[in-house]
């Protein structure tokens, strides 16, 4: 009886673990809103409660005028570990500029500081609860997926996004435009 269940419980397990391996190496695309962008702002997104690592409140609201780039990303997603160097990068490259980084997580605070003594981050990274990262459902993530990026041009309008990981080389050129506008 126990060998009738050993190969259909070890296919299955190969076929999650060949899922979990083709979602992770196939480039999701990166969709670039069309006329007219959707009714998404910075404004409305302000409006949410977020935490610090530290316990302290953080609006949205303070960036205002800046290119903010909102990641929603987690401790245990390795897409999200792998793109947050790169956000780093590009954040200590642009930061003069009127760029600004921001991470949302779930996590409890006490894991984002554990992973920030293995991973520099140069931005800050915000708590937020599952009705926050809900919210990216408006931004275009309607499939709920880690890692989900939304880029707001310095007027507050949303410009791109991305869902799966985005690498600095491929962000930083349209980051480059936005400066330059």
């Amino acid at each position: 009886m126990k060998h009738r269940a050993f190969w259909p419980a070890v296919i299955g397990f190969a076929l999650i673990v060949a899922f979990m391996t083709y979602r992770a190496l196939v480039p999701l695309k990166v969709t670039e809103p069309t006329s007219p962008v959707p009714a998404v702002s910075v404004a409305a997104l302000s409006e949410l409660s977020l935490t610090d690592t530290n316990g302290q409140m953080q609006n949205l609201r303070q960036w205002q005028g800046k290119i903010l780039v909102i990641n929603y990303w987690a401790t245990w997603c390795q897409p999200c570990r792998e793109e947050m160097p790169g956000f780093s990068r590009l954040q200590e490259k642009y930061r003069a500029n009127g760029v600004q980084f921001v991470g949302i997580s779930t996590d409890d605070a006490d894991k984002i500081v554990d992973f920030q003594k293995s991973t520099l981050v140069s931005y800050p990274l915000l708590i937020g609860n599952m009705a926050v990262m809900t919210s990216s459902a408006a931004l275009g993530n309607t499939r709920q997926g880690l890692p989900f990026t939304a880029v707001f041009d310095r007027r507050g309008g949303l410009v791109m996004t991305k869902l799966g990981r985005w690498s600095e080389a491929d962000l930083e050129p349209k980051l480059a435009e936005l400066v330059a506008r």
